[in-house]
């Protein structure tokens, strides 16, 4: 085992040493769709350290309305450890996976009418090293962390924008979903304090946008207690007797509270068989999940990205990565869990980056699916609250096509927004459940925030 790690390390040293340290092509064609790309779609790799012994890959889409003075969007996908190919082909991107159309060895790819490439230039990103198309070049590189990460993706901004100058003027945001909401409060910092100090090149940044936040790695599952019985997943008994015998703390509870122990086993009783990434999904078959269940996409992307003609169509460098995971599992967090030999999980709260940022001439837009049990709007609600901030606009529903399709409040101190907003029936992936709710919401609140003056 231990060689033939060391021959592919071998390999990919190899492969390395053939090529620069950033590549870019523009991709024209993708297997599963029918002609030419209507979109321009670049991919490429970006390498940092030393010796550029990280290769980040990514996948850029440029704007298809005015990308020469569109926002820039970095977006961050969550986990952490999950590929930028999945928003790009499931939740946001500019194609999407036709399940009425395809098998899982035969996929057929379709336009996505609601892509926030459609008002944004959007760059993907694999990361860290061993997420999809990524890789290290020794062993040392592929370690990573929650701060590597945050380093990395700021690092990887600006080499990218330096080899892209003509966007350097655009307004650029840091965006993400799920996990992210750990890291995106601390790139978007980095690139203020990046600009204060000098850095160059100065970057055009207008602030962030997270999607379904883990933002406190306890109030946030904590949070789901209270969740589950205002959604009558636990009854008024089960609820009050339980908020007792725990005192408030249903995550990292006392294992010899034995009350609190029986309690919250008639709570999981409860909402074991529910699905957390939205309350109202039933749950799928793991193993053989039902293609137009929102989980099949771990199994089109697995056949889909594996295939030799679709690496070659996206310039993937043959023979860096030996199986393409829709999540690196490894690196993948869940609640509780440890650091893992490849991965340290040592940003326990953003709160304090975003309390950084209220000093910054910075605009913020969260969203939580008001059926989301990962991450639900209840713990949102409670770290926003926490930042004292003034409201500039109270809480109203925002409609779409004349329906109320959420509920949104501002809050305003200085040079600071901060825009917070409920969307109506949507889960934890919210552009997947409300994709034009999504679309419409960021259209607009990108369209109000991206020509404010920066910080000099």
């Amino acid at each position: 085992m231990k060689s033939n790690h060391i021959m592919n390390l071998i390999f990919i040293i190899f492969v390395y040493l053939v090529t620069l340290s950033s590549s870019k092509s523009i991709v024209k064609t993708l297997p599963g769709f029918d002609g030419d790309l209507p979109f321009t779609l670049e991919t490429g790799y970006i390498g940092l350290g030393d010796d550029n012994e990280v290769q980040f890959f990514y996948y850029f889409v440029e704007s298809s309305r005015d990308p020469v003075n569109d926002p820039f969007l970095l977006y961050l996908t969550g986990g952490p450890g999950t590929s930028g190919l999945y928003p790009f082909l499931y939740q946001i991107g500019p194609l999407s996976i036709n399940v009425y159309a395809s098998s899982w060895t035969n996929i057929t790819l379709e336009t996505n009418p609601y892509s926030w490439a459609k008002t944004a230039n959007v760059l993907f990103l694999d990361l860290p090293a061993g997420v999809g198309f990524s890789y290290a070049t020794t062993y040392e590189a592929s370690i990573s962390s929650d701060s590597v990460l945050a380093v990395h993706s700021y690092e990887f901004l600006k080499k990218w924008l330096l080899e892209h100058p003509w966007f350097l003027n655009n307004p650029l945001y840091v965006t993400g979903i799920s996990y992210m909401g750990i890291l995106v409060p601390l790139v978007t910092l980095e690139v203020y304090e990046g600009n204060e100090r000098g850095d160059e090149p100065h970057l055009n940044i207008k602030g962030s946008a997270i999607v379904s936040p883990l933002t406190d790695k306890f109030s946030d599952f904590n949070s789901r207690f209270e969740f589950a019985h205002r959604v009558a997943l636990i009854s008024d008994e089960i609820y009050e007797s339980t908020k007792e015998a725990c005192s408030g703390n249903y995550v990292y509870n006392d294992p010899s509270n034995t009350l609190c122990a029986n309690a919250l086993q008639r709570v999981d009783e409860c909402t074991s068989g529910i699905n957390m990434a939205n309350i109202l999904d039933p749950l799928c078959d793991v193993v053989n999940p039902d293609p137009t269940c929102r989980e099949a996409a771990e199994k089109y992307l697995k056949y889909w990205a594996n295939n030799k003609k679709v690496q070659k169509a996206l310039y993937v460098r043959e023979g860096t990565v030996e199986m393409f995971e829709k999540t690196n599992e490894t690196i993948h967090y869940d609640l509780k869990k440890n650091d893992t030999i490849v991965y340290s999980y040592d940003i326990f709260s953003s709160i304090i980056y975003h309390q950084q940022l209220l000093t910054k001439n910075c605009q913020v837009l969260i969203l939580s699916g008001d059926h989301d049990m990962n991450f639900p709007y209840v713990g949102t609600e409670k770290w926003i609250r926490s930042l004292n901030l003034p409201v500039a606009s109270p809480w109203n529903p925002w409609l779409v096509n004349d329906q109320v399709a959420g509920y949104r409040v501002t809050y305003t101190k200085d040079r600071y927004s901060l825009l917070y907003a409920t969307v109506k029936g949507a889960g934890h992936s919210i552009p997947l459940y409300k994709p034009e709710e999504t679309w419409v919401i960021l259209d607009q609140w990108l369209a109000s925030t991206s020509n404010s003056l920066s910080d000099s």
